[in-house]
């Protein structure tokens, strides 16, 4: 028994040795991409949405100045990054081929401490983003399209 356990231990460690460090590195850089900006689950948000948001995720201390949140699906926001419905945008970035719902909240000013106040504006927009290694890592911007 304790045989196996050291067993398999040592192929953790192996595997882990054997795993890229900017595979594991990207793929926290998009986690943090998701928790900053994926939200599947509401539709139009608000101006309290946004207060709940920005504090449920962290950005808060200090107030941030904007966040998008995008409400789709991941595997669309990541094909973002592929040619399935994304396309090449000033040099290295990527933009969506279709409209994505988003929320976009703003810091109203004052204080850069919380209580933080955001106002909500909330529609179909393009997203910018940088991807690395075929994930989406950085929001640059969302682009209202005609």
């Amino acid at each position: 028994m304790v045989m196996g356990l050291h067993l398999l231990l040592l192929v953790f460690i192996l595997g882990l040795g054997l795993t890229p460090p900017t595979l594991a590195q990207n793929d926290i850089r998009y986690i943090r991409f998701l928790e900053e900006h994926y939200d599947p689950k509401t539709r139009n948000g608000n101006d309290r949405y946004c207060e709940k948001m920005m504090r449920l995720r962290n950005m808060i201390s200090p107030c941030k100045g904007t966040n998008t949140f995008i409400h789709g699906n991941k595997e669309s926001i990541k094909a973002i990054c592929g040619t399935e419905n994304g396309e090449s945008y000033n040099g290295n970035k990527r933009i969506s081929k279709s409209a994505f719902q988003v929320t976009i909240c703003k810091h109203r000013g004052g204080s850069p401490r919380p209580p933080c106040q955001y106002r909500a504006t909330a529609g179909f927009r393009n997203v910018v983003v940088a991807c690395e290694n075929g994930l989406p890592v950085h929001l640059d911007e969302s682009i209202f399209r005609p």
